[in-house]
Parts: structure tokens; sequence; C-alpha cells
């Protein structure tokens, strides 16, 4: 793989995802920042920055987000639409129903997705989403009990998965909990703990805690 070019572009590398300018046309955008860093776009640029994102899944639990976005065909189609362009809430539930919206919040949870607010047609402001990663990049080596520690929690019934999840969302409490504990107590693996919790768009990790999900 050729090396980056730092003249007319730059390029960051980090181990959860790799930017690379220039690729797609955002005639609007003057720079851009990658976490904590703002690059002001390369004069040439000025007038068309172009932007790729790209996750690396390095991961086995990483995988569950991707396995959940599309396993139905809400799902599916909703981030469809936001990978094609930027869609309000209010456009994806006029077409799909409280589903879209549903797919949206668990979307953004999982971090597939970016936000901002827009004018809406009444003036007022709406929230808006776009997908976050242009492709994937998988990567990941794990033991097969945990590979099959997380396609256990990714693929198991909803009604059996939702009475799990139950039970942690009430273990953590609004003041979230140990990941230790949790594991402990539902005698589980952590990797299947992480699992469990990355297919919720209820609970999500601080650091290693889980917390209750707030949008």
């Amino acid at each position: 793989m050729a090396e980056p070019r730092t003249r007319d572009g730059i390029r960051e590398d980090r181990r959860a995802e790799t930017m690379v300018v220039p690729l797609i046309s955002l005639s609007h955008l003057n720079s851009f920042n990658t976490r904590n860093k703002t690059y002001n776009a390369p004069p040439r640029y000025r007038t068309s920055v172009l932007l790729n994102r790209i996750k690396v899944v390095s991961e086995v639990a990483e995988l569950v987000p991707i396995l959940r976005a599309v396993d139905s065909d809400v799902k599916s189609e909703v981030f469809k639409e936001v990978s094609a362009g930027w869609k309000s809430a209010r456009e994806i539930e006029e077409k799909f129903g409280p589903p879209g919206g549903d797919a949206l919040r668990f979307f953004e949870k999982m971090k597939l997705v970016e936000t901002k607010w827009q004018t809406g047609p009444s003036a007022s402001p709406e929230k808006a989403y776009h997908a976050f990663y242009s492709s994937f990049h998988i990567n990941a080596t794990a033991p097969i009990q945990e590979i099959s520690d997380v396609l256990h929690a990714a693929m198991m019934p909803e009604d059996a998965y939702a009475a799990i999840e139950a039970v942690i969302f009430e273990m953590v409490g609004p003041e979230g909990k140990f990941s230790g504990d949790v594991a402990d107590k539902l005698k589980v693996t952590q990797t299947k703990l992480k699992a469990l919790v990355k297919r919720s768009p209820r609970l999500d990790f601080r650091g290693h805690r889980i917390m209750r999900f707030e949008e």
C-alpha cells in the first residue's frame, strides 16, 4: 500500500478508524475534525473537501452492531437511506413509521451514524442522520468460544434477549455498575457481556462501567 500523502491531503490512522482525504465531494465543507483535532482543508480543496471513513473492527464483540444493523427489513432500508444522504428523523418516520425512528436511535447508539441539527419545514430545528462510515475493515482474531459467545448474543431470539437486557438494565441502575460485577452476577464471560450490551439500544459502556444509554 502506498504511503499516505500529506501535501494535498491528510490521513490519520487510528485503531478504531482511518480517515482519508480526498475521496467524495463535500463542497460546503472547508474544515473537518478527527476526534480532538480539527484540520483546515488545503487551499485547492476548499471548495471540494473529500472525506472517507473506514471502521476497523479489531474486537469480535464489535461485530454485534454490524450484524444487528441489518437484522430486519426496516433497519436495512433505513441504513440504505442514511448511507445515501442526510435524512431527518421526521423523514424516516414518515416513510417507515415508529420502527424507523427506533432504527435511527439504534444506529446512533452504535455510533454508525453522525448527526446534525437542521431547519425543518416548520422552521423548527430537527435532527438529521447520515452514515458515519463508508466501509468496514474486519480484522479480528479470537478463540472459538469467544466467537460463539458473540454470535449467540447477536442472534438469540428477541424475547430471550429482551429478558436478559431487562435484568442488566435493572442491575446497573441510574448510576451504572462495574462490568466485572455484572458478568459475575450473570455468570457470563466479559466477551459475552460486552456483546449483550452492544446489542442493546438501552445500555452502553463507559470505560469499565455499564450505563443506561442516554440519547
